[in-house]
């Protein structure tokens, strides 16, 4: 009886890869418009971002290119992640996180020494750094509509209290997602092969079931 056949992906499928760039498009947008939106009312005296990195040459500017990416970072947003829990893509990648596998590549990585051999793993530091970031994205999102609304989105202002807080907490996740997109863009730049699998798709992956079958992930050698 001859074998079923398993089912066969790209590792980064076409709808992912519209996604990230997509929302690599929106948070462009959103940082350099917050940022001239910042300096009309500074929280701190000492930081002011230079015109020639922010968006929008007047204040009311940077709002509207602000709340334009804002929906296109939502509305994206909420897809990528329906996509990632209803495909599974999220438990399969993300999860499970060893404390000890974290604490071992942490220390590789302060060490210079991690390897990025296998783009289809991600390590535990790796994983920690995607649903952290997309924990940020989530708080990011509810202060800025805190801040938008105060009065409309009243509940969810008083969860951060005062006014100034919710813009302290509002530009300290603008701040971690630009530390991430530091970290990711670098990384990128030093494996090349990760950024041209964002393009292409990457590598193909056998799921390892016939149709209706259980999913046993591995990689499928490619020429």
């Amino acid at each position: 009886m001859p074998a079923a056949a398993h089912k066969t992906h790209r590792l980064h499928p076409l709808p992912l890869r519209i996604m990230h760039w997509i929302n690599a498009v929106a948070i462009f947008i959103m940082i350099g418009s917050g940022w001239k939106i910042y300096n009309d009312d500074v929280i701190f005296g000492f930081l002011r971002f230079p015109d020639s990195v922010v968006i929008g040459k007047w204040a009311q500017y940077g709002l509207q290119w602000h709340f334009f990416g804002m929906w296109i970072f939502v509305l994206n947003g909420v897809a990528y992640l329906g996509y990632g829990i209803a495909t599974g893509r999220f438990r399969q990648k993300l999860f499970p996180i060893s404390v000890r596998e974290f604490l071992a590549t942490l220390g590789d990585a302060l060490r210079f020494r991690l390897g990025h051999d296998d783009l289809t793993h991600y390590n535990a530091v790796q994983k920690v750094l995607y649903l952290g970031v997309m924990l940020v994205g989530i708080l990011i999102v509810m202060s800025g509509l805190a801040l938008w609304k105060p009065v409309q989105f009243s509940p969810l202002a008083d969860l951060f209290g005062n006014f100034q807080t919710i813009r302290l907490v509002h530009f300290l996740c603008m701040s971690a997602i630009v530390a991430f997109i530091v970290v990711h863009v670098s990384l990128a730049l030093l494996v090349p092969r990760s950024l041209l699998a964002m393009l292409t798709g990457g590598p193909a992956v056998d799921d390892g079931q016939p149709a209706g079958g259980p999913a046993a992930p591995e990689i499928k050698a490619t020429g």
